[in-house]
């Protein structure tokens, strides 16, 4: 372990292959825990190559509990985190309303590492469970059409890494890695990283695992999610091609608002905020979850662009389909809670 670190601390990138030996010693117990900080911060300073962190994601993902879901098309849009703008958990509120719209949901998320609030968190404020089981996480898929994946239950080996990335406190390769790994086979998908200069790695990262519509995004700003505080960079893979573009949120028709109108705070004011939105209180934070929803949309083949996606998520919310989803997962994780009262 000690040579991939010094490698790495001298600024060399990692081969596919080496990046496969040092996930084999990240993931050993027997692993020195300063040896796994050293490296990822050292990788952290570097920076991180799309086959470094594709050989990572494919080692993270062959030691996830698999789930047993029925055969469909399936999309996450959780994002890499450790942004350190402090907004509220957008991509948690959007997952609703892109389930509103018809589609099939599998977020993947956690609790709080690098961020202020999880999207783990918030979801257990809004009073649904993190702790399914792998039965109960496809169950809740196929009745509700979206299901939330706690990283922590369906990456049990990462146990660990968490508790070693708590104590670095800043971004490492596993957020990059992270959103990569949902055990549910995904054809499509809709990511945010922090990094605008690494779009393009990132589309080819999840060409590289098969995706076959997906869109990464870089907001303004350097959030992990679309901004309406500026340009926005993308990348969208479609079919085997990566295809850059930008876009304001004046050009789809909605009003720019600086990053601190959308700031959240703890789990109680985040989930008050997906509340609001979801009965309609418009403003920046409505704005910004039609505007991520729509472009998921996009992601997803189900619109030809993304102002439609956006008219077909601001219906989501108004119609009451969003806020149906969210009731729905309230009360199963309810029922599932008193089953396992029950027993």
């Amino acid at each position: 372990m000690r040579r991939y670190i010094e490698k790495v601390e001298a600024s060399k990138h990692l081969m596919y292959e080496e990046m496969l030996e040092v996930a084999a010693y990240l993931f050993n117990e027997q692993t020195e825990a300063q040896d796994i900080a050293d490296f990822l911060v050292a990788l952290s300073r570097k920076g991180e190559t799309a086959h470094e962190v594709a050989a990572l994601a494919s080692v993270m993902k062959s030691h996830a509990v698999q789930l047993q879901v029925p055969h469909g098309v399936y999309m996450d849009n959780c994002g890499t985190g450790g942004d350190g703008s402090n907004s509220f958990n957008i991509s948690t509120a959007s997952a609703f309303v892109l389930a509103g719209a018809g589609v099939a949901v599998a977020k993947h998320g956690n609790r709080k590492i690098s961020s202020a609030t999880g999207s783990s968190d918030v979801l257990e404020e809004l009073g649904i469970r993190g702790d399914f089981s792998a039965e109960e996480t496809a169950e809740l898929l196929e009745q509700v059409g979206i299901t939330f994946l706690h990283a922590p239950h369906v990456h049990p080996k990462m146990k660990r890494i968490g508790a070693i990335r708590q104590q670095i406190g800043k971004p490492t390769i596993f957020n990059l890695v992270g959103p990569l790994t949902n055990p549910i086979p995904l054809k499509t998908q809709f990511t945010g990283i922090n990094r605008p200069d690494f779009t393009m790695d990132y589309a080819t990262v999840l060409r590289m695992l098969g995706r076959e519509r997906a869109i990464v995004v870089s907001g303004a700003g350097g959030m992990d999610e679309a901004s309406l505080a500026g340009q926005n960079i993308f990348v969208l893979l479609d079919k085997g091609d990566l295809i850059p573009f930008s876009l304001t949120a004046d050009d789809v028709g909605l009003t720019a608002a600086p990053a601190s109108a959308i700031r959240g705070g703890d789990a109680k004011e985040n989930a008050a905020i997906i509340r609001s939105i979801f009965q309609g209180k418009r403003g920046p934070h409505f704005d910004t979850v039609v505007l991520n929803a729509g472009i998921g949309l996009f992601a997803n083949g189900q619109v030809g662009t993304i102002q439609e996606g956006v008219k077909q998520a601001t219906d989501s919310i108004l119609s009451g389909r969003a806020l149906q989803k969210l009731d729905a997962v309230v009360a199963f994780s309810e029922q599932s809670r008193q089953r396992a009262v029950a027993k």
